[in-house]
């Protein structure tokens, strides 16, 4: 498919419910219409199993709503509240059978986006004090980009660009692409007539020397996978040039090594893990007959 091909708007929420309740729930739930009497009312509530910060309720609310819009919801923490052990979160009224066929697909959004929040949290909080932000990357779950990336700012963290479209980021690749450094700087910069940011990837002092000599400098300068013994010398000389760019690290950099990389001086710390490998915050949904 061509650069120019038209994707269309990426899915919105009811989309991505619709899509993952028709995915579980099919042609029926026939479990609970065979068991549980269609005129039997019940509540529901979602307690959570370990500490962590919510995230997704927007989600929540809008499975329940899509399976029975007579189902009543409300929510005892907000999106970015803390939760321990025991703590309810939300709520849920209505009939016994339509709570349990959205429980799963409902508690899979929620569990899903308050383990990246929490995730991000634990990052934030990691390099509190320092000046770095911890921000998220496009490793995100196909699909569910806007509502991770919500989730990482609920938890604490700051958004990357969107994707492909709303800043330039020139990769290994990309200059290989364009015949080198300079090359791809200047075709950025060319062509950059909605002037978004523009961001370049260097990955040794070399290339770096060859950034900061560029009749065309980027808004960001982002060291991939610097240890720290480079990196530190790194942000030294790029905070040495007149109108230094922002710099962002990023390569590998875990919960253990994220303080380090922060007190470098860097401003910005990319984490894929923030999205593509948060754990689910363990929650459970108990549902009683009212």
């Amino acid at each position: 498919m061509s650069a120019a091909a038209d994707y269309g708007a990426p899915l919105g929420l009811s989309e991505l419910v619709r899509a993952a309740l028709a995915e579980d729930v099919g042609s029926g739930d026939v479990t609970t219409l065979a068991t549980v009497p269609a005129d039997r009312a019940g509540h529901a509530r979602v307690i959570a199993r370990a500490p962590g910060v919510v995230a997704g309720r927007e989600a929540f609310a809008e499975t329940y709503r899509q399976v029975d819009a007579s189902v009543v919801v409300e929510f005892e923490k907000e999106d970015g509240h803390r939760v321990d052990v025991g703590d309810v979160i939300a709520l849920a009224r209505g009939a016994f059978a339509s709570l349990l066929i959205a429980e799963r697909v409902a508690l899979n959004f929620l569990q899903r986006l308050s383990g990246v929040a929490t995730q991000a949290r634990r990052f934030s909080q990691a390099v509190a004090g320092t000046g770095a932000r911890i921000v998220d990357t496009r490793k995100t779950t196909p699909g569910w980009r806007a509502l991770e990336k919500a989730a990482v700012r609920a938890g604490g963290g700051f958004n990357h660009r969107m994707g492909l479209y709303d800043a330039y980021l020139i990769k290994e690749n990309h200059v290989a692409g364009a015949g080198g450094i300079e090359a791809a700087l200047a075709a950025a910069a060319a062509g950059n007539r909605a002037r978004l940011p523009i961001e370049i990837e260097v990955r040794s002092a070399e290339e770096l020397e060859a950034v900061l000599g560029s009749p065309h400098p980027p808004d960001r300068i982002l060291l991939d996978n610097f240890g720290i013994d480079d990196l530190v010398p790194a942000v030294r000389r790029i905070r040495s040039v007149a109108s230094p760019p922002l710099v962002e690290a990023s390569g590998g950099i875990s919960l253990a090594t994220v303080r380090t990389v922060a007190e470098a001086g860097v401003d910005w710390i990319s984490v894929g893990a923030l999205t593509h490998s948060a754990p689910a915050l363990d929650l459970s949904c108990l549902i009683h007959p009212a």
